[in-house]
């Protein structure tokens, strides 16, 4: 769901990463390079644009099943603490994921919270539900966005919740990321999979979606890349306002296929974070980065699959890694210029200068395994 006013500028047709040759690691992505390539996972935006006072949204991450009465293992880390992800003392207590994981703008997050329980308390699932812990991450748009507003209402919540689908995923400025920067540059919604095999075992999937808001300096291909690198402006001449430092956050979600407890998806989440690092992220005092990490088997049935031993973990930690770097690759190349309503503008990542500067050709349409939409 998309609430907008009529924009009369051409769509602006944007390219993953791995559309313009920059891969990360050796392991294949699913099909869609995408959250939605691990079985049972759907994906759904509310994205709220008026022009220039309100940029801002809702993503939900919904899981086939999940309820109170059907909890999915989950893990949770927190790389640095300040933000507001609802729902963490429960789920790292237990380990148990009761609701879909939503995110959103910081001072949306409380009533994203209230729209998510009574959506999980009027479905099949949640019916005989005394007790709920719904799960809700944001990161802060206030400098595109007039965060005071608070403009994500009950009814965006709903839409991004029942239209969540599987198959390609909208990045970059759509949902929960419609307001956000990153490393200097205008960012967003990302995500990427990947394909891993386990000894003994069917290969299995992990996917990574990331809510991309946080200060640093970019490096790709382990190059650093500033904006002035790249020629984006990195002034804001007619601000009516000094924008505080960029410390920002991240909201990264990683769900798998792979039968885990709750313990070895907590190592899952960790690595998340850890990943962040590697694309140039600072952990500043101001920031909230934290990783969220979720598996689609429910364990302790009679018939269900064994957990993989700890010492064969190790190809999944390599997966999360990359996914994360992609992920957050993707938010900064397929989101659109925005500016605020103080006047701030944030650009994203440009494909040309980008390859020009890793001294590679023009964009191609090189190594994709999946397409992606422009918001």
């Amino acid at each position: 769901m998309r609430e907008s006013l009529p924009d009369p500028s051409p769509p602006v047709i944007s390219r993953r990463a791995r559309e313009l040759g920059i891969s990360v690691g050796d392991l294949p992505t699913g099909t869609h390079n995408a959250l939605t390539d691990v079985p049972g996972v759907r994906v759904g935006h509310t994205t709220l644009v008026r022009p220039p006072r309100v940029h801002s949204g809702v993503t939900a991450i919904v899981p086939d099943g999940v309820g109170p009465g059907s909890p999915l293992p989950a893990g949770v880390f927190t790389g640095n603490g300040y933000g507001k992800l609802l729902g963490t003392t429960q789920l790292a207590e237990l380990g148990a994921l009761e609701t879909p994981v939503l995110l959103t703008s910081t001072l949306s997050a409380f009533r994203v919270a209230d729209a998510l329980v009574g959506w999980v308390l009027e479905r099949p699932e949640g019916a005989a539900a005394r007790s709920l812990n719904p799960v809700v991450g944001e990161c802060n748009d206030g400098l595109l966005s007039d965060i005071r507003s608070r403009p994500v209402r009950e009814e965006h919540v709903r839409a991004a919740l029942d239209t969540a689908c599987g198959g390609p995923v909208v990045e970059g400025c759509v949902g929960a990321g419609t307001g956000m920067t990153a490393l200097g540059f205008k960012a967003g919604i990302g995500t990427s999979s990947r394909r891993v095999p386990l000894a003994g075992r069917d290969d299995v999937i992990l996917g990574v979606l990331v809510q991309a808001n946080f200060g640093g300096t970019l490096r790709v291909s382990g190059r650093v890349v500033t904006p002035a690198d790249v020629g984006v402006p990195t002034t804001d001449p007619c601000s009516t306002t000094s924008p505080a430092p960029e410390a920002g956050s991240c909201m990264v979600v990683v769900a798998t296929d792979a039968p885990l407890d709750a313990r070895q998806l907590t190592r899952l989440a960790r690595r998340a974070v850890y990943g962040l690092a590697r694309v140039g992220a600072a952990y500043g005092h101001g920031s909230g980065d934290y990783g969220l990490a979720f598996g689609t088997r429910p364990l302790g049935t009679p018939a269900g699959p064994a957990v993989v031993p700890d010492d064969r973990l190790d190809p999944l930690f390599v997966a999360v890694l990359d996914a994360v770097e992609e992920a957050v690759l993707n938010s900064l190349l397929t989101a659109t210029t925005t500016t605020g309503p103080y006047g701030h503008t944030r650009h994203p990542l440009p494909a040309a200068p980008l390859l020009a500067l890793l001294g590679r050709g023009a964009p191609g349409a090189a190594g994709s395994r999946g397409g992606t939409r422009s918001p």
